[in-house]
C-alpha cells in the first residue's frame, strides 16, 4: 500500500500541545497545515512558530484533525463535515482522550475516532514538538458505521507520524485508559498535593524530592483544563479504576500493619516482573508476515477485523483493501509481526475467516 504522502493539505482545529504538535509533525511530512483555535493570540503565535502556514479553515484540506477539549470535539467535527457534504476527499479524526460519547455523537462515515497516547507537560505552540508520536501509541476506534476509505486514509497518515496503531472498540479504549492514563494522572495530582500540603510544615520537603516521586508527578505538571471534560466523560470508568485501586492500596495497608514481608515481598515482585515487561516504546521488528484475508465486501468487516487484532495486542503494520472487481468480496491485506502471526490466525479463524500467511522478505 502507498502512504499517503507529503502533497496534501490538512487543517488542525484547537493548536495546544497536541494539536500544535501533529501540525509540526504533518509539516515536517511535507503536508500544507493550516489551522484554528478560539484563541487568537494562540493561533497568532502558532503561525509565527512555523507550526501551521496559515490561520483558516481550508475547504481544500482532506484530513482534519480536531484537538480540543473533548467537549468540544463532537460539534467541531460535524460542523467541519456538514460544512462538506458527500466530499469523499474529506476525512475528519480527533485525538481526544475520550471515545465512546464522541464517536456516538458524529454519525458521519468519514470521521474515525482518534486518540494519541502521547503528551508532556508542556503546554501550547511553544511545547509542541514534531517527534511526539515517533514510537508512540496512536488508538482508533473505527465502527462498522466507518468508511473503509477513510479508516485507511485516517491509519496511513498517522503512521507517516511515526505512530504505532493500534485498533480498538470504543469503549473497550475507554475501559483501558482509565487504567493507564486518566486513573495515573488522578494519583499523581494526588500525590503531588499531598506533598504541596506537607510541605507547609516542611520546608524542606520537596527539596528531598528525589527521581521516584518526579517521575510519578510528572504528569501533574500537564494543562489541567483538559482533564475536566475527560473525567466526566469517561467517569465510570475511572471510578471503576480507582475502586480497585482503592481496594489495593487497602490491602498494602493491612501488610503493612500485620508486618506481612512476605507479601509485601510478593507485591513488589510481580510489580517489578509487569514493569520489565512493558513493551519498548518504539518496537520496530525486522521479522514481519503478510497476512491476506478474505472478506464479505460489507460495511463493519474492516471495523471488525481491526478491532479484534486490537484486543489481542497484534500491531498492524500496514493495511490495504483489494476491492474484487467481480461480485461482493474482496481481500484484506495486512503486514503484522511474525511472532503475532499464530495468535492472529487463530483469531480470525474463530470468527470464522480464512486467512492465509506468507514471510516477507
Amino acid at each position: 500500500m502507498s502512504a499517503v504522502g507529503g502533497a496534501g493539505r490538512a487543517e488542525v482545529v484547537g493548536l495546544g500541545l497536541v494539536g500544535s504538535s501533529v501540525a509540526l509533525a504533518l509539516r515536517a511530512a511535507g503536508w500544507s497545515v493550516s489551522g484554528r483555535d478560539v484563541d487568537e493570540e494562540r493561533a497568532r503565535r502558532a503561525v509565527e512558530l512555523g507550526v501551521v502556514e496559515r490561520v483558516e479553515a481550508d475547504p481544500e484540506a482532506t484530513i482534519v484533525f480536531v484537538a480540543t477539549p473533548v467537549s468540544e470535539i463532537a460539534g467541531v467535527a460535524r460542523s467541519v463535515l456538514a460544512a462538506r457534504p458527500g466530499d469523499s476527499r474529506l476525512v475528519v479524526t480527533d485525538v481526544g482522550g475520550v471515545k465512546s460519547r464522541v464517536v456516538a455523537a458524529v454519525e458521519d462515515p468519514r470521521f474515525v475516532g482518534g486518540h494519541p497516547m502521547a503528551g508532556s507537560e508542556q503546554e501550547g505552540p511553544d511545547g509542541a514538538d514534531p517527534d511526539l508520536f515517533v514510537g508512540a501509541t496512536w488508538v482508533l476506534t473505527p465502527t462498522k458505521a466507518t468508511d473503509p476509505e477513510a479508516f485507511r486514509r485516517v491509519r496511513s497518515v498517522v503512521g507517516t507520524l511515526g505512530a504505532d496503531v493500534v485498533e480498538l472498540e470504543p469503549e473497550r479504549h475507554d475501559a483501558l485508559v482509565a487504567i493507564v492514563s486518566h486513573l495515573p494522572h488522578l494519583a499523581a495530582a494526588n500525590l503531588m498535593s499531598l506533598a504541596a500540603d506537607a510541605s507547609t510544615e516542611h520546608a524542606v520537603l520537596l527539596r528531598l524530592a528525589a527521581g521516584g516521586f518526579r517521575d510519578m508527578t510528572r504528569i501533574a505538571a500537564g494543562d489541567p483544563r483538559i482533564w475536566p471534560d475527560i473525567f466526566r466523560d469517561n467517569a465510570d470508568a475511572v471510578l471503576e479504576a480507582l475502586d480497585d485501586l482503592r481496594a489495593r492500596l487497602d490491602e498494602a495497608r493491612r501488610i503493612l500493619v500485620e508486618k506481612d514481608r512476605d507479601a509485601l515481598v510478593a507485591l513488589l515482585e510481580r510489580a517489578r516482573s509487569a514493569r520489565r515487561n512493558l513493551p519498548p516504546r518504539a518496537p520496530r521488528p525486522e521479522s514481519v508476515v503478510e497476512c491476506r484475508l478474505p472478506v464479505p465486501d460489507r460495511p463493519g468487516v474492516l471495523a471488525e477485523v481491526t478491532t479484534v487484532l486490537g484486543a489481542l495486542g497484534a500491531n498492524i503494520r500496514d493495511l490495504e483493501i483489494a476491492h474484487s472487481a467481480e461480485g461482493e468480496r474482496g481481500v484484506l491485506v495486512l503486514v503484522v509481526d511474525a511472532d503475532d502471526a499464530e495468535v492472529v490466525r487463530a483469531a480470525l479463524v474463530g470468527r470464522g475467516y480464512r486467512p492465509s500467511f506468507r514471510a516477507l522478505a
